[in-house]
């Protein structure tokens, strides 16, 4: 395994030294983060720029007799003034669902009919391809309540996962290690979607799955590097300090292959993926650069501070009381 040794085993890197000043960098994003979705919400009425998956819209299903290219039904749909269109294949690749904001704001009765029908006739001619005509099968529109549920839905999914993984930590490990490696996630999961508050990158449920993905990741590693400070705890002769100093040594290497490897699939993701899954691709480079650097730089130096401090004796197996013991002189 020695060629796999990014860095050596007995790295001496004190990464503890700036840990005082990598927990203030980490607070300082999430206030940035928590001020940017702030920001949006009281200017635009909503913390990010939500996709017609959270918006609702117009959802157009259109059949041509052969098999076309994504990006240029997107380049025709943006030419034609229906900005921001999401564009899918499915079945036998000559059928696409194309969910597009409406022109108009939410109508009912007659006049959503007449809208739906405007609708219809603009993503026809811009799609108006002399040797492969397109027939709309489904034109329909699709309300913001459903938006709302698929948002409230997600925002219960994160509660559950963070409460699972509480739980697991604390049953796995001790009560300081559970708290310290939920707040190092919740603070990946922040930063990365004030990534999405600050760049106005759309929002949709693939970005969700992203960031529950990040959440996932996030905590492997973190457990990684605390699984190794709890062992040498109970077998090193060494201050609290140097003690989580050599474990994160210790695992680096396997830390930066990790995520290395998982950026490089995220990079391709990104680029030959389609954009249909390119905001889950983006959050999860995103959430693998700032979970590696967190696992680092924040969840282990919060081990030595504050209510979070771990000592030998919470780390040792705990003695029970013996009753005749007790009776002893």
């Amino acid at each position: 395994m020695k060629p796999f040794n990014v860095f050596p085993y007995d790295s001496r890197i004190d990464f503890m030294r700036m840990g005082g000043v990598s927990i203030f960098l980490s607070v300082l994003l999430v206030v940035i983060s928590l001020g940017a979705m702030g920001y949006n919400t009281i200017r635009d009425g909503a913390p990010f720029n939500f996709a017609l998956d959270f918006t609702g819209g117009m959802v157009s299903e259109i059949r041509f007799d052969q098999p076309v290219d994504v990006d240029d039904v997107r380049a025709r749909l943006d030419a034609a003034g229906l900005d921001g269109a999401q564009v899918q294949t499915f079945g036998s690749g000559n059928d696409l669902l194309i969910r597009l904001r409406p022109s108009g704001g939410e109508a009912g009765g007659a006049a959503q009919s007449e809208l739906n029908d405007r609708t219809a006739r603009e993503v026809t001619q811009a799609l108006a391809y002399p040797d492969n005509p397109g027939r709309v099968m489904r034109n329909e529109f699709v309300g913001p309540q459903v938006g709302r549920d698929l948002a409230l839905n997600g925002m219960w999914s994160i509660i559950f996962v963070v409460v699972g993984f509480l739980i697991y930590i604390s049953m796995r490990f001790e009560r300081k290690f559970a708290i310290a490696a939920v707040l190092t996630s919740l603070h990946d999961i922040i930063v990365v979607a004030g990534w999405f508050a600050i760049t106005g990158h759309e929002f949709d449920l693939t970005v969700l799955a992203g960031l529950l993905s990040v959440l996932g990741f996030s905590i492997n590693d973190t457990i990684v590097v605390f699984d190794r400070i709890r062992e040498n705890f109970r077998g090193m002769r060494a201050s609290a300090s140097e003690i989580i100093n050599a474990s994160i040594n210790q695992t680096l290497s396997r830390t930066v292959i990790t995520s290395v490897a998982s950026l490089l699939t995220m990079l391709a993701l990104y680029f030959y993926g389609g954009g249909s899954l390119a905001g889950m691709a983006e959050a999860m480079i995103m959430g693998v650069i700032f979970g590696t650097l967190s696992s680092i730089f924040v969840a282990a130096p919060l081990l030595e501070r504050g209510a979070l401090r771990v000592t030998k004796q919470d780390l040792m197996p705990k003695a029970r009381d013996d009753a005749e013991l007790a009776r002893r002189p």
